[in-house]
């Protein structure tokens, strides 16, 4: 991007990205934006978990007609929990012989590079066009594994279960809040105070976490105010954005999923955004 073009100088964007922040950031840097950084959340592996323990043994126990896998991380993840109890190449000889299903390209990218075959993939990278392709086939008596995201997606297994399918969620990791709060903290605190210009969300995770920790410490009236009104936010995805509009706050959302897109929304929206506030 050339140096004479900056349409965010003078502007602050916060980043609530665990993962990647610094891509994002370094996107919005060279728009001219003044960067914030406050990760929302950070994931912790399940490996010794024994839920997961036990539902890798289910999958092991028997055929398994359809695999979910929602994100490459977390696939990834479970192939490597596999490995050291000794169990990889049993799990992976169970999955390949079944029907997989990706959410996206990290998650296909994932299943293709443990040696299965090409996936079926959304073409929208969402948890919905998963279960609604589900959905169009007939379930009944079928064995599915659904790896999840980080929290138990009780909804997507509750409706494969409603149409006659066994449903064995897979959980790998968890979200939990980042091991130093004080950045997140600080983040908030400047939302609040109108110091913030746009704040970027890219997980829907990240977004919930968020809005928790501000509704845990008191805080949480004064940030969605602020959201509301002094900041834009956007976020890369409708995904992402579902725990913000439930909360009623207005959010902006590229055409496309992507960290480019993302910041390029900030780019074309910001100073029209910043500049209605400072003629109102």
């Amino acid at each position: 991007m050339a140096q004479d073009h900056r349409p965010l100088l003078g502007l602050t964007v916060g980043v609530t990205a665990a993962r990647r922040a610094e891509e994002l950031g370094d996107l919005l840097g060279r728009r001219g934006a003044r960067v914030v950084y406050g990760p929302a959340i950070r994931s912790v592996a399940l490996a010794d978990d024994e839920r997961l323990a036990a539902a890798t043994a289910e999958v092991l126990a028997g055929p398994v007609d359809l695999v979910v896998v929602i994100t490459g991380v977390g696939f990834r993840g479970w192939l490597a929990t596999a490995e050291d109890r000794g169990q990889r190449e049993s799990l992976l000889a169970r999955l390949g012989a079944a029907e997989v299903l990706a959410r996206g390209p990290k998650a296909r990218g994932a299943v293709r590079g443990a040696g299965l075959p090409d996936p079926w993939t959304a073409g929208s990278e969402t948890v919905a066009e998963v279960l609604d392709e589900l959905l169009g086939r007939d379930l009944a008596g079928r064995r599915i594994a659904v790896q999840e995201q980080g929290e138990p997606m009780t909804e997507f297994c509750e409706a494969l279960r409603g149409r006659g399918a066994e449903v064995i969620p897979v959980g790998v990791y968890r979200w939990t809040d980042p091991a130093d709060v004080g950045p997140l903290d600080a983040l908030i605190d400047a939302v609040g105070r109108a110091e913030i210009h746009a704040l970027t969300f890219t997980s829907a995770p990240a977004a919930t976490n968020l809005l928790r920790r501000a509704e845990r410490t008191g805080r949480g009236e004064l940030l969605r105010q602020a959201l509301r009104t002094t900041c834009l936010v956007a976020c890369v995805g409708p995904v992402t954005a579902a725990p913000l509009e439930r909360e009623g706050l207005p959010t902006r959302i590229p055409d496309r999923p992507r960290t480019g897109a993302l910041a390029r929304q900030v780019e074309r929206e910001l100073p029209a955004f910043v500049a209605g506030l400072r003629t109102s």
